[in-house]
C-alpha cells in the first residue's frame, strides 16, 4: 500500500465509526492519523521498514500495528469486520452537504440505502421527505448537494494540507547547487482556501539537476511528464505538482506569471499591449521586435506597467489593479502584527493541554496574551462546561494569568452554543462572570437560512457575546456550513460592534475572504483566531492572516493587533447599554 490507500483507508474507518455512532475520541484517532500521514512527506512503507511509525504525530502502538497489518497484507481486517456492520457506500453519503452521520445511518436503517445512486434514485421518487426530522425542503437540498458533488467532485484539498508539503519540497529543491531562488506559486502563493495542484518555481542556470532531484524526492509516486523547464509528478497522496525552472534574470516574470490569477494576468498582459510589449512567463518583448526585456524581480515587472508591487494574496482582479494605479492598495495585516489569540482549548473540553501548557505553549509560539474558551455544555461530544465547571475553571485560569506574570495575560473565556432553537447555552450572569465571550454554531447547519441567520443575529444582539467565531461551521473541502445571510449578519455586527472571527484552522478559514471584504468595508471588526486544540496548532496563524489579507484588511480592522486594554474597553462598551455608552 501507499501513503493514499492508508488515508484512504484511515479515512472512511472514522467515517464508518461515526455513522455506527461510536465515541468522538475513537472517531477523531483515525481522522488524525490520515491527517498525518497525508501531510507526511516521505513513504510510510519506508518509514515501517525504520520502525518509526510512532513517530508520526498521532500515532500509537495500536494505529502503528494497523498500518503495519495494511502494508504487509493489503487489507486491515478492522475496516472488513466494520465494512459488514456499516456498508461502505455509505461513507460516499456523508459527501453530500446536509447529510451528517446521524441521518445517513437514519437512511440505511430505515430505507435500507446503501449507495449515493439509491439515494439519489429516493429523493427523486419522494421518499426522504417522511423520514422524522425530514420534509421536502430537506429532501430538496439532498438532491441539491448530490447534484453540486457531481458538478465539483472533491479533488482539492486544503490550503493546510497542500502549504507544508510544498514548503518541503521547495526546503530540498533549494540545497541543488546553482538554484537561487525557489517559491510556490498558483493558487497556494496566493493563499486561497483549497488547491486544486501545487505549482513549484525555481531560478537556476541549469535545470536539469534541479529536475533530477525533483523527480527523485521521496513523496513522489511517478512522474507524470519532463521537458526542458517543466517536470510534472504525482505523489504519494495523490496530489499532482508542477515544477518550472528558468534562469535567475527571468525570476520575476516567471513568479508574477504562474502566481496568477488568469484574470489578474490578463489584465497586466492588456496594459503591456498598450505599452508596445507582450508579457509572458520569459520576459517582456516589444511587438517591433527588439530585444527582450528581463526582470529579475516582480517588482520589476510592476514598475514596468506603471504599477507599485502587488501582493499576491490580492490578485483575483477585484479591484487590485485599479486601487494599485490611484494609490490606494491597503497596507495589508501581517503576522508579525497579531498580539494574542482569543479562541482555544484545554483539556476542561477537548483540547490536548492544561490551562497553564495551553497559555505557555502560546507565549511561546510569539503571543503576549491569550482568552481560554472552551466548549459550552449543549456541545456534549466535546465534553462541554456546565455553568459548575465553568466557575471551577476560572481558578484555574487566573492561576495560569498569576503564574505568567504582567507581560502575558490568560483571559477567562467561552465558546458558547448558539442552539438549535436560538437560545444560548449560559445566562447573561454567567456570561457577565467572563472576560470573553464567543458564541459559535457547531450543530443545526441544515437549517434554512432564516432560521440559522437568526440563530446567529440573536447571539449578536446579546451585550454579552464579544465574538461570533466561524459563522458558517463549514469544514472544507467538504462542507459547506449554515446558508447564513452574511449581509444581515455583518450589518448586526457592525451596528452592535460584535466581533466576527476569522478561524484560522485551514479546515475553516471562516469568515471566508469575500465576507471578510465585505466586512472591512462595513467597519466591522475581525480577529484572527487559531481555535488552537493543541501547541502545532498555533502555527496556523499564517493561514487566518492571509485570509485576511485577501479580504483587503489592515491592522487596524483586526482586532489582535491592538493594545489588550484598547480591546478590553471595546468589548466593555458593548456590554453596557445604549443609554450609558
Amino acid at each position: 500500500m501507499k501513503n493514499r490507500e492508508v488515508v484512504d483507508l484511515f479515512s472512511r474507518v472514522a467515517d464508518m465509526l461515526a455513522i455506527r455512532g461510536d465515541q468522538i475520541h475513537r472517531i477523531l484517532a483515525y481522522r488524525k492519523a490520515a491527517e498525518s500521514v497525508e501531510a507526511l512527506g516521505r513513504d510510510i512503507n519506508v518509514v515501517y521498514a525504520e520502525g518509526k511509525l510512532t513517530d508520526i504525530p498521532g500515532i500509537g502502538d495500536t494505529l502503528a500495528a494497523k498500518i503495519e497489518e495494511m502494508l504487509t497484507t493489503g487489507r486491515l481486517a478492522f475496516y472488513d469486520k466494520l465494512a459488514q456492520e456499516i456498508p461502505p457506500g455509505l461513507v460516499d453519503m456523508l459527501r453530500v452537504e446536509g447529510l451528517g452521520p446521524k441521518r445517513v445511518k437514519q437512511v440505511y436503517e430505515t430505507l435500507k440505502i446503501t449507495t449515493l445512486d439509491e439515494l439519489t434514485t429516493a429523493a427523486r421518487e419522494g421518499k426522504l421527505r417522511d423520514l422524522p426530522g425530514m420534509g421536502a425542503k430537506s429532501e430538496a437540498k439532498i438532491l441539491a448537494g448530490i447534484a453540486a458533488l457531481a458538478r465539483h467532485g472533491d479533488t482539492r484539498v486544503s490550503l493546510g494540507v497542500a502549504w507544508p508539503i510544498a514548503q518541503a519540497m521547495l526546503d530540498e529543491l533549494k540545497r541543488v547547487p546553482g538554484v537561487t531562488a525557489a517559491a510556490v506559486g498558483g493558487s497556494l502563493r496566493r493563499m486561497r482556501e483549497t488547491i486544486g495542484d501545487i505549482d513549484l518555481l525555481v531560478a537556476a542556470e541549469s535545470a536539469g539537476e534541479v529536475m533530477d532531484r525533483f523527480a527523485a524526492l521521496e513523496n513522489v509516486e511517478a512522474v507524470a511528464g519532463r521537458g526542458p523547464t517543466k517536470t510534472n509528478v504525482v505523489l504519494l497522496n495523490g496530489l499532482g505538482v508542477d515544477l518550472r525552472v528558468l534562469p535567475a534574470a527571468r525570476w520575476g516574470t516567471l513568479l508574477n506569471y504562474f502566481t496568477g490569477s488568469k484574470d489578474h494576468n490578463v489584465k497586466l498582459r492588456e496594459m503591456a499591449l498598450k505599452k508596445g510589449l507582450s508579457l509572458n512567463e520569459h520576459a517582456f518583448t516589444p511587438l517591433d521586435g527588439g530585444d527582450e526585456i528581463l526582470c529579475a524581480t516582480e517588482e520589476e515587472v510592476y514598475a514596468r506597467l506603471g504599477l507599485p508591487f502587488i501582493p499576491p494574496s490580492l490578485r483575483e482582479d477585484r479591484g487590485e489593479i485599479e486601487a494599485a494605479l490611484a494609490g490606494k492598495l491597503p497596507a495589508l495585516v501581517s503576522l508579525d502584527d497579531i498580539r494574542y489569540d482569543l479562541h482555544m482549548h484545554t483539556t476542561w473540553s477537548d483540547g490536548a493541554l492544561s490551562v497553564l501548557e495551553m497559555a505557555r505553549a502560546a507565549r511561546d509560539s510569539g503571543l503576549r496574551a491569550v482568552a481560554i474558551t472552551d466548549h459550552s455544555v449543549s456541545l456534549g461530544v466535546a465534553n462541554g462546561l456546565s455553568v459548575e465547571r465553568l466557575r471551577q475553571q476560572a481558578a484555574e485560569v487566573r492561576a495560569a494569568d498569576e503564574a505568567l506574570g504582567p507581560d502575558f495575560r490568560v483571559l477567562h473565556g467561552t465558546e458558547m452554543e448558539i442552539r438549535a432553537d436560538g437560545t444560548l447555552d449560559f445566562p447573561d450572569e454567567v456570561l457577565a462572570e467572563l472576560d470573553f465571550v464567543i458564541a459559535s454554531l457547531h450543530t443545526g447547519l441544515s437549517q434554512s437560512r432564516e432560521q440559522a441567520t437568526r440563530r446567529v443575529l440573536n447571539a449578536i444582539e446579546n451585550p454579552h457575546v464579544d465574538m461570533i467565531a466561524h459563522p458558517t461551521g463549514r469544514l472544507l473541502p467538504d462542507r459547506a456550513g449554515a446558508d447564513l445571510d452574511m449581509d444581515a449578519v455583518l450589518a448586526a455586527a457592525a451596528a452592535t460592534g460584535t466581533i466576527l472571527e476569522i478561524n484560522a484552522h485551514p479546515a475553516r478559514l471562516d469568515l471566508r475572504d469575500s465576507h471578510v471584504r465585505r466586512a472591512v468595508e462595513m467597519g466591522v471588526r475581525i480577529a484572527i483566531n487559531t481555535d488552537a486544540h493543541r501547541p502545532e496548532e498555533f502555527d496556523n496563524r499564517k493561514y487566518g492572516v492571509a485570509t485576511a489579507q485577501r479580504g483587503w484588511a489592515t491592522a487596524a480592522d483586526v482586532v489582535n493587533t491592538w493594545p489588550l486594554d484598547e480591546l478590553l474597553q471595546f468589548i466593555q462598551a458593548k456590554e453596557r447599554p445604549p443609554a450609558a455608552r
